[in-house]
C-alpha cells in the first residue's frame, strides 16, 4: 500500500516486520538484538547506587494474580531493591496497577526521576509504565494485534524484556503461567517462552530465572480489584490462601538469590518467611504507599479504606462431586462482565466489584454449597455474569489430585 508520508510508512514497514518473523521465528541472538533496539527507543532507567542488585518480577498474567503487591514489599525488606513497574488489565486478566488503584490516593503515575529516588528510599517502588520507556514496545504491540502476530514467542518475549531490562535491573525473575486462565494454554508453548526468555536475557547480560506455575485454577480465592489487594495484604500479615502464600515464598526466594541476599533456594525461603513473621513486610509496605500518597492504614485488617460494592450475591454447586476442572478463562470473564476488567483499553473498571471462589480442584463438594460470592453494584450485570461463572467449574463422582502449582524451573545454566 503506497504511503504518502513517513508516519503513515513506518507502520506498513513493522507490519510486515512483524509478519517476516512470526513464520521462521528468530534466533535468541536475533530476539536479543530487536530487545535491545526496542529497550534503547526510549529512556534508560540508571540508579546511582550501583553495589546492590536490583532485582524485578514479572508474570505472564493470570485470574487471581496479585503476587507482586505482597512479594515486592517482602523482598525489598530484605533487603534486596524491586523497580517495579506493572501494566494495567486488560480482558479476563487483572492488572496489577488496577489493585494499587484501589489504595486511597496512592499514584502509580511517577516520573523516571521520582521513581529512581522511590527505589533508593524504600527499596521499591510500585508505578506504571512511563511514555519514555520502551516506546517501541507500544507501537509494535499495536501493529501485532492487527497482523495477528501476538502469539509469536520471538515477539513476546521482546515486549517484556525490553520494558523490564530498560528499568535498571540485574536480575528478574519470570512467572510464566500455563492452563485455561493463562495466555499459553498448555505447559510446553509456558516452557518454550519461559526457555526463549532466559536465553534473551542472558545474551543481554541479565540473571533470568523463570518457573512455570499452573493457571488452571484461580490464584488464591478473590478475583477482583480491591478484594484481590486486601488478599495480598493478608499474606503480608501472615495470613492468605495457601497456593497464594507458596508462590510469593518462591517467587521471593528466587529474587533474594539473583539479589545476591541469599546464597541458596532454601536461604531465601527462610528469609522472606522471616519477614511475614516479624512484620518488616507490613512496615515495607507501609513506606512504599505512604511515600506514593496512599493512606498505610489500609494495612490494617478491616480498615474499611478499600472500595466495597454495595451489594452482595452467591453461586452454589447444582449437584455433589468433586471438582475436576475450573474454566478460569470465563471465571476472569465473569469478574471482567461484573466491571472488575476491561475489554478495551478505555473502559472504565469498577475497584470494588470482584469474586471470591471458594474451593479449589480436588476439592470435594455438596448440592448447595457456596461456588461463589460475588460483590456487584449493577444488578443489570449480574444474570449474565452468573450464567458464565455457572458454566466454569466441571464435577465428577471420582476424586482427584489437587493442582500442582509449580512445575518447572528454567535457569541460565539449564540453557544451551
Amino acid at each position: 500500500k503506497k504511503a504518502n508520508t513517513h508516519d503513515q510508512l513506518i507502520p506498513h514497514k513493522w507490519g510486515a516486520f512483524a509478519l517476516v518473523f512470526f513464520f521462521p521465528g528468530m534466533s535468541p541472538k536475533q530476539t536479543a538484538t530487536l530487545t535491545d533496539s526496542m529497550m534503547r527507543s526510549g529512556n534508560l532507567i540508571d540508579f546511582p547506587d550501583s553495589a546492590r542488585r536490583k532485582v524485578d518480577k514479572h508474570s505472564t498474567g493470570g485470574v487471581g494474580d496479585k503476587v507482586s503487591i505482597c512479594l515486592a514489599p517482602l523482598v525489598a525488606a530484605c533487603g534486596v531493591p524491586v523497580p517495579m513497574i506493572s501494566g494495567r488489565g486488560l480482558g479476563h486478566t487483572g492488572g496489577t496497577l488496577d489493585k494499587l488503584s484501589a489504595i486511597p490516593g496512592f499514584s502509580v503515575e511517577q516520573s523516571d526521576q521520582q521513581f529512581i529516588k522511590l527505589v533508593e528510599q524504600n527499596f521499591c517502588a510500585l508505578i506504571g509504565q512511563t511514555a519514555s520507556l520502551a516506546p517501541a514496545d507500544k507501537r509494535l504491540y499495536a501493529l501485532r494485534d492487527v497482523t495477528a502476530t501476538v502469539e509469536s514467542i520471538p515477539l513476546i518475549c521482546a515486549s517484556i524484556l525490553s520494558k523490564k531490562l530498560a528499568e535498571g535491573i540485574d536480575g528478574l525473575v519470570l512467572d510464566v503461567k500455563f492452563g485455561s486462565g493463562a495466555f499459553m494454554k498448555n505447559l510446553e508453548d509456558a516452557r518454550q517462552l519461559a526457555t526463549t526468555l532466559v536465553a534473551v536475557g542472558t545474551q543481554m547480560g541479565r540473571d533470568v530465572t523463570a518457573l512455570l506455575t499452573s493457571m488452571n485454577q484461580v490464584l488464591g480465592h478473590a478475583c477482583g480489584n480491591s478484594n484481590e489487594t486486601n488478599e495480598a495484604f493478608d499474606v503480608l500479615r501472615g495470613e492468605g490462601p495457601e497456593d497464594l502464600r507458596h508462590i510469593t515464598i518462591e517467587l521471593g526466594a528466587e529474587m533474594l538469590l539473583l539479589g545476591e541476599a541469599a546464597e541458596t533456594i532454601d536461604e531465601g525461603r527462610t528469609k522472606i518467611e522471616e519477614v511475614i513473621q516479624n512484620g518488616k513486610g507490613v512496615e515495607q509496605m507501609a513506606k512504599i504507599i505512604e511515600s506514593q500518597g496512599g493512606d498505610p492504614r489500609v494495612l490494617e485488617e478491616d480498615s474499611g479504606l478499600l472500595p466495597l460494592a454495595a451489594h452482595e450475591d452467591i453461586v452454589v454447586f447444582q449437584k455433589p462431586g468433586y471438582i475436576h476442572a475450573f474454566d478460569v478463562e470465563s471465571i476472569g470473564r465473569s469478574a471482567m462482565l461484573l466491571g472488575a476488567g476491561r475489554a478495551r483499553q478505555d473502559d472504565v473498571i469498577d475497584l470494588g466489584v470482584g469474586l471470591e471462589i471458594t474451593h479449589k480442584i480436588g476439592d470435594k463438594v455438596d448440592a448447595g454449597e457456596v461456588f461463589a460470592r460475588i460483590t456487584y453494584n449493577d444488578q443489570g450485570k449480574l444474570d449474565a455474569m452468573k450464567q458464565v461463572l455457572s458454566n466454569s467449574v466441571t464435577l465428577s463422582d471420582d476424586p482427584c489430585a489437587p493442582v500442582k502449582l509449580i512445575e518447572e524451573r528454567i535457569c541460565k545454566n539449564q540453557i544451551a
